[in-house]
Formats: C-alpha cells, sequence, structure tokens
C-alpha cells in the first residue's frame, strides 16, 4: 500500500464536526428530541467486524499455513473500506464529542443533557473503535517485507531488477 491514513487528517476532521456540531446544538438543543442511548452501538458493531475481517486478512497476506492467497480486487476494496472507516469514525467521533462537550455542563440543571450525556459516551466508544478498526485494518492489509515474508520470495523480480540467487 502506498499511502497510509494520516492521524492529521483523521483529528482536523474530528475537529471540524465536533466545532460544527457544537455550534449547531447551541443554536437548536431545546427543538431537538432526546438522543437514543444506543445511536453509538452502529459504529462500534461495525469496527468489531472490521476487527474480525483484519485478522483474517492478515493471515492471508502473511500467506500463514492453511489460508488461501488473497485477491488483489478484494485487498483493493480491503483498503478503501479501511480508510473510509476511519475518516466516517473521526467524523462521526467528532460529532459525539461536540454533543458531549455541550450537553456536559448542562446534565446538572437539564434532565434531557443528563440522558444525552449517556448517549454521546457510548458514541465516542464506538466512534473510537471504529477508527483503531479501520486503522488496524490497513495496517494488516501491508505486504511484508521480504526478509519478514516466505522463501521462495527471493527467486521474484522486484521493482530494483531481479533478486539475487544465493
Amino acid at each position: 500500500m502506498r499511502t497510509r491514513t494520516s492521524p492529521s487528517v483523521l483529528l482536523v476532521a474530528a475537529v471540524a464536526a465536533g466545532l460544527t456540531v457544537n455550534v449547531l446544538l447551541q443554536a437548536a438543543y431545546g427543538e431537538l428530541p432526546p438522543l437514543p442511548l444506543l445511536a453509538g452501538l452502529t459504529p462500534l458493531v461495525l469496527g468489531l467486524a472490521e476487527l474480525v475481517l483484519a485478522g483474517v486478512l492478515r493471515a492471508r497476506i502473511r500467506r500463514r499455513p492453511g489460508s488461501r492467497p488473497v485477491d488483489a480486487l478484494a485487498t483493493a476494496r480491503a483498503v478503501a473500506l479501511a480508510k473510509a472507516s476511519s475518516l466516517a469514525g473521526a467524523l462521526v467521533g467528532g460529532a459525539w464529542v461536540g454533543v458531549l462537550a455541550y450537553v456536559l455542563p448542562l446534565r446538572d440543571r437539564v434532565d434531557a443533557a443528563g440522558a444525552d450525556t449517556a448517549s454521546a459516551v457510548v458514541g465516542v466508544v464506538g466512534a473510537a473503535v471504529l477508527v483503531g478498526a479501520g486503522l488496524w485494518l490497513e495496517h494488516c492489509l501491508r505486504t511484508p517485507d521480504d526478509r519478514d515474508g516466505p522463501a521462495d520470495r527471493s527467486d521474484r523480480s522486484g521493482p530494483s531488477g531481479p533478486a539475487r540467487r544465493p
């Protein structure tokens, strides 16, 4: 894989989403219905599924005994999924942090803010799992170095020309 997801891009996305949601809540919090407690579970479930996928693909890419090789198109799709998941998780996580930053100071004075605080915490945790899973999947999709790979890789030609034979 040529490019990795930059943590700075994820941070900028999260901060932008958090600030936007916080400003919108300041303008319209009184008219919104209560946030569902389990709203943040969707990113959590997606992140857990991605962690399972990362484990399976890691074994196949590293050519562990008993595992089939990975199709190039499947790898490309998994890279796209990993990058999209980490960015989506950062955006959703930033939004939940924006909610949390708004409702946390209000939870003693407004009853709805107390319930929304719990929803925001669940959302932040779920989004963090999704970001972590996306980054882990991206890491697992890297091809091993020649010295870490199987011995039969030494007879292949690489980008620098034919491999040396002992």
